[in-house]
């Protein structure tokens, strides 16, 4: 049996390019950046061309895009840097409840450190409402920080009107956009959102892991929390990893030229889920995700069935999907996303979540249909 991958928001599998690309760059250009000989001078252009590419998909200058170790580390950076940078301004700084661990963790840490985090409410779709997070930002607010495309249900949170009453509210707060899971698979613009920091990571678009980068903002007050030879204009100092940050480009490269081909096909692939499990089931199932969620991530639950125990039949068939975020979904707790909807027990307990990419066909989503048919009456309890 052939294995159907439908766990694209934990990591995708590298386009065969970027493994050739990668591979030149290891075997051709190994110097390391920093050196001031030939094979340094040669790697150093590599890096500022991938640097172009990346800032080039965004709509923005090249000097802006400082490269990390992945997402995990551009949000710690973000989050970090600005609250301990502007902290004689203000303390306060707000996010959502819905926000990826990498984001929460760091909030309820700095609060150690004498910060005063806000944490908002969302809607039973997972969407902030941008006039009641707008009340929370007062003139001690230095920084809002929300996720683009939630990793679990999809939801895309209403980015511009939430940016523009944030500014008019109070324009000296700084303002982070982890777009991890919205990079590459829905049109992003640096220049039309207006926000100063956003969080990207390789792994989520084909290319390798460990590797990201976080957008800066020119003139945006923060400081590194990586300190060293003062790599990246004194912002990240440590060898940067020349190799994945060339198949990050390249990634990126390839994935903006397939966008909007991606999700057609995403797309497709989620409505033939969604038709042939209401042709099965009628209303026996929930759909935890919105309906204006981004195509490519489909969050579902079966009554009387826990998510783990379908995930596994699932996984006995070649069928491989999770039951939330990989960064926790290990841990065997119900989703702090699905909870902050205020969904019931019965759609948190039985959710799985199916994310899709342009690799993926119609063909399993047929496959995986018919496989629920059959599985999920024999594990109802």
């Amino acid at each position: 049996m052939s294995l159907i991958y439908f766990d694209n928001s934990a990591t995708t599998s590298v386009y065969p390019e970027v493994l050739q690309t990668m591979n030149e760059v290891y075997t051709k250009y190994y110097g390391n950046p920093s050196s001031l000989h030939k094979l340094g001078n040669e790697a150093d252009k590599l890096l500022q061309k991938a640097r172009e590419t990346i800032g080039g998909t965004l709509g923005i200058p090249d000097y802006c895009i400082y490269f990390t170790s992945g997402g995990t580390e551009s949000n710690n950076w973000a989050v970090k840097g600005v609250a301990r940078a502007n902290k004689r301004r203000g303390d306060r700084i707000i996010t959502t409840k819905t926000e990826h661990p990498s984001v929460l963790e760091c909030f309820k840490y700095l609060e150690t450190e004498g910060f005063s985090p806000c944490f908002l409410d969302v809607d039973s779709n997972g969407l902030v409402n941008p006039d009641e997070a707008v009340e929370k930002v007062d003139d001690k607010t230095i920084l809002f920080s929300f996720i683009l495309v939630n990793n679990e249900t999809g939801a895309i949170q209403k980015a511009g009107e939430i940016i523009r009453k944030v500014r008019l509210k109070n324009p000296k707060t700084i303002i982070h956009i982890d777009a991890v899971q919205a990079y590459g698979k829905i049109p992003v613009s640096l220049p039309r959102l207006d926000a100063d920091l956003m969080s990207l990571s390789s792994h989520k678009i084909h290319g390798p892991k460990g590797c990201g980068a976080l957008y800066i903002k020119k003139n945006t007050h923060i400081i590194p929390i990586m300190h060293g030879g003062g790599q990246e204009n004194k912002y990240r100092s440590g060898t940067e990893n020349l190799p994945a940050i060339c198949g990050f480009s390249k990634a990126a490269e390839i994935i903006h030229d397939r966008m909007e081909e991606n999700r057609r096909r995403v797309t497709e692939i989620k409505n033939t889920v969604l038709q042939g499990l209401r042709e099965e089931f009628g209303d026996r199932f929930h759909v935890n995700s919105p309906e204006d969620a981004y195509e490519g991530i489909l969050n579902i639950a079966f009554p009387r069935v826990k998510a783990q125990v379908l995930m596994h039949h699932l996984e006995t068939r070649n069928i491989i999907v999770s039951t939330g975020s990989a960064c926790s979904s290990r841990k065997n707790v119900q989703s702090h996303v699905l909870t902050a909807m205020n969904l019931s027990k019965e759609r948190t307990e039985g959710a799985i979540r199916l994310s899709f990419s342009g690799m993926n066909t119609v063909d399993e989503a047929v496959e995986f249909v018919q496989a629920v048919r059959e599985i999920v009456p024999e594990i109802r309890y």
